[in-house]
């Protein structure tokens, strides 16, 4: 039977221990925000869906495509700001006018919608807007840094 309760020694002896430090700071650099980029995921998700949800894939089928396609839109913004947050946090300010959109289309795209329509599209809009503000400030601040 082997023995593996031998002590271990501190990392920083390692011959590659700066190395390796340099590299996770390269990969967490950004990444002040990882907390939201799962609520961006689940915004872009409801806003897909929501059309099914709220039940009005008859009355509204223009407003139907347009939020499938918006919702479709946040969530590979969302999944870009996961996979390489130092290059798509450029897009946050984009994600803030796709959530305007989102709240002005209700009334542009959709022809007389009824109130459940309008409130989901203006919390999912507004949503929009918060978290990208956020993802937004977060890269201004890690560039200022």
């Amino acid at each position: 039977m082997s023995n593996v309760s031998h002590a271990r020694s501190d990392i920083s002896g390692h011959p590659d221990a700066s190395e390796m430090r340099a590299r996770y700071d390269r990969m967490m650099g950004g990444r002040d925000v990882a907390l939201v980029d799962a609520p961006v995921f689940l915004v872009g998700l409801y806003c897909a869906v929501s059309p099914w949800v709220l039940h009005f894939t008859a009355s509204q089928p223009a407003l139907v495509t347009h939020n499938l396609v918006m919702g479709i839109a946040i969530a590979v913004l969302a999944l870009g700001f996961t996979v390489m947050p130092e290059r798509m946090y450029g897009l946050s300010w984009a994600m803030c006018a796709i959530g305007a959109w989102v709240i002005v289309s209700t009334w542009v795209v959709g022809s007389s919608p009824d109130a459940g329509i309008i409130i989901s599209n203006i919390i999912v809009g507004g949503l929009t807007i918060l978290l990208g503000m956020a993802c937004a400030g977060a890269a201004a601040k890690s560039r200022s840094t």
